[in-house]
């Protein structure tokens, strides 16, 4: 993937959407906000339809052999090696549902959330005085939590 100031796409539109006939995609990078991926939308059909296929296939497989998932998982996520025995497997439970509802919706957004919070799960399992911290007692409640401001 190429990668683009956003204002190159403003003052060159033409000469940076053909930088599709010889990439993916091209990054767009912006100062103030999140960065923008251009590709053709015949792409993007062709990824989406990739993803729902893998995400209903990943669901079948584990249908059939719910453990197949939890052994692979250590070879594709070395990160779950940290992870206790019975988190893998609820990992690997939550993970085919999240990733078969979100295919549903065409939004992989929530696979991504779900990635992120069990690779900070096995970080806390990974270090030993880290764990001690957050397994530790509470002294108590410490009340009601007040609601965040708005942005």
């Amino acid at each position: 993937m190429e990668s683009v100031p956003f204002s190159e796409l403003l003052r060159e539109p033409s000469a940076t959407a053909d930088r599709l006939s010889r990439v993916r995609a091209v990054r767009l990078r912006r100062r103030d906000a999140d960065d923008l991926v251009l590709m053709t939308a015949a792409r993007a059909e062709q990824e989406g339809q990739v993803i729902d296929m893998t995400a209903r296939l990943l669901a079948e497989i584990a249908r059939r052999e719910p453990q197949v998932i939890a052994e692979v998982l250590p070879r594709v996520l070395p990160w779950v090696r940290f992870l206790p025995a019975p988190a893998v497997d609820e990992f690997a439970q939550e993970f085919v549902a999240t990733a078969g509802a979100a295919s549903a919706l065409g939004n992989m957004a929530a696979v991504s959330v779900l990635l992120t919070a069990w690779r900070h799960t096995a970080e806390a399992h990974s270090d030993p005085d880290l764990h001690t911290i957050l397994a530790g007692e509470t002294s108590g409640d410490y009340g009601p939590v007040p609601m965040p401001e708005a942005a």
